[in-house]
């Protein structure tokens, strides 16, 4: 597992946390992923980037950025609006640039998803000139 110099300061163990109370803007029904008025899968999901980032975004290096490459995770409880919902990620691996997450949401009553996540650590500048290069043309 060989790290990053970019990388230094992020290490298996680290964890971060986001959470939000769901609210009618946060369901199925409203975002399109479904019909019913429960936490919408892509608003948890949302929730799960947010806690790896601030699990490691704040110990990168200036012009530095994560993406999120990867996701593996169930949806495996509804939760009604009204309820508050948090998420945990934890990094268990860094290989390269690419940064590995444990990662679990939970509500006020059970563990309704989790998985794994993956993000990997960009330069900002570069990153930027490749997605010009890709509006301008082949």
């Amino acid at each position: 597992m060989s790290t990053s110099p970019t990388l230094s300061a992020v290490r298996p163990g680290l964890t971060g946390a986001a959470e939000l109370t769901v609210g009618p803007e946060h369901t199925a029904a409203r975002v399109g992923s479904g019909e019913i008025a429960v936490l919408a899968t892509p608003v948890m999901i949302n929730l799960i980037e947010a806690a790896a980032l601030a699990a490691m975004e704040h110990l990168l290096p200036a012009g530095h950025q994560s993406l999120g490459i990867h996701l593996d995770v169930r949806h495996t409880a509804a939760t009604p609006v009204g309820l508050r919902v948090a998420a945990v990620a934890e990094v268990v691996a860094v290989e390269g640039r690419t940064v590995t997450f444990r990662v679990e949401a939970r509500d006020e009553r059970e563990v309704i998803g989790g998985g794994t996540h993956a993000r990997v650590v960009v330069n900002v500048a570069r990153f930027d000139q490749r997605v010009q290069r890709k509006l301008s043309g082949p």
